[in-house]
């Protein structure tokens, strides 16, 4: 139930990545309001299991952070993309696996207070190995494998801390898949 009429909206800038658009609202009681958001066709996760239980992780070098996070495999969706799609890419495109098993977990927002985005999650399963094909940004990437335990401790001691993996890892933890 919205409290407002939308008065006035305009794209502001167009990224490559994002858009963001401002909206001039007139609230129910007269006022007036500015909401910003920023709009993101949204991204696909994958987390891959191996045979042994383990899951594969990477480690890579996150430009806004300007430092190098722990997270499962993940990309953003090209405008009117599947996310089953992208997620099945962005696995053998980051780690070279392919899967013969997939399955959604769910999908999260993760900034709902400005920004569109949201994260579809995948678990897959009956892994074969292959060859990666790694876009520029990403050649210095890591890719290894952590137990359920040593996630939970890395979570714990804030060693990972990207949220798409830390709601990917419950969701599949709670669903029994892992």
């Amino acid at each position: 139930m919205t409290n407002y009429k939308l008065k006035k909206s305009e794209i502001v800038f167009k990224g490559r990545v994002f858009e963001v658009q401002v909206d001039e609202i007139i609230y129910d009681s007269g006022n007036g309001g500015i909401r910003e958001t920023a709009i993101h066709h949204g991204g696909a996760v994958m987390l891959p299991v191996t045979s042994e239980g383990k899951l594969i992780l990477i480690k890579q070098f996150r430009y806004p952070l300007q430092k190098e996070i722990i997270e499962f495999p993940a990309g953003k969706l090209n405008k009117d993309e599947d996310p089953y799609g992208c997620a099945v890419r962005e696995l053998t495109e980051e780690t070279g696996y392919k899967a013969g098993f997939v399955k959604k977990l769910g999908a999260i927002c993760t900034t709902p207070g400005f920004c569109t985005e949201i994260l579809h999650i995948y678990i897959a399963k009956d892994l074969t190995p292959g060859n990666h094909n790694r876009e520029e940004g990403e050649y210095g990437m890591e890719v290894f494998e952590l137990t359920k335990e040593e996630i939970q401790n890395k979570i714990s001691s804030g060693e990972i801390c990207d949220a798409k993996t830390i709601c990917g890892f419950y969701m599949a933890l709670t669903s029994g898949l892992i």
